[in-house]
């Protein structure tokens, strides 16, 4: 077995999802899911097909993020994985339906973050074994600190 670091490439003000999903079914539910979450969402997504042809099939409403999807599909190279590329929206908004899809098997991330995927290749393909999210911590939250992220939640709308 070999073991690969993949870097996502994206800009870095740009959201993604990476998950796993079972069926070709999958790239209209999603893309449906996600016009139904967020009024004018930008996203792009692809699937990796793990039999028959096996495409990386592609939806969306941003052909800027749809080749983001796509590319980082093709470089990543596992079957049945699934790339999500949001452009005007954050993944909390649209999470929780994309986890009720029936085709998801499992979310690996959702980020802004740099981020690498780890990926194990055998005879038979390559599967993703877990994703580097950002850096380790520095330090623990000081006191003087929590002020500073209960005001960013609520600068973002996130909190009353």
């Amino acid at each position: 077995m070999k073991l690969t670091s993949i870097a996502i490439i994206k800009p870095a003000e740009i959201n993604f999802i990476l998950a796993q999903s079972h069926f070709i079914k999958t790239v209209e539910d999603v893309h449906e899911t996600l016009v139904e979450a967020v009024p004018d969402i930008q996203f792009g997504l692809a699937f990796c097909e793990a039999s028959g042809p096996r495409k990386i099939r592609t939806s969306g409403t941003n052909k800027e993020m749809i080749r983001l999807a796509a590319n980082n599909a093709k470089a990543v190279g596992c079957g049945h994985s699934l790339f999500i590329f949001l452009k005007n929206a954050f993944p909390i908004n649209v999470l929780n339906r994309i986890k009720n899809i029936s085709e998801i098997v499992t979310l690996f991330c959702a980020t802004a973050n740099p981020t690498e995927v780890i990926v194990a290749e055998t005879k038979q393909g390559r599967g993703i074994l877990g994703i580097i999210d950002g850096g380790p911590p520095t330090t623990v939250e000081k006191e003087s600190e929590k002020s500073d992220r209960k005001n960013l939640l609520r600068k973002f709308g996130y909190k009353l």
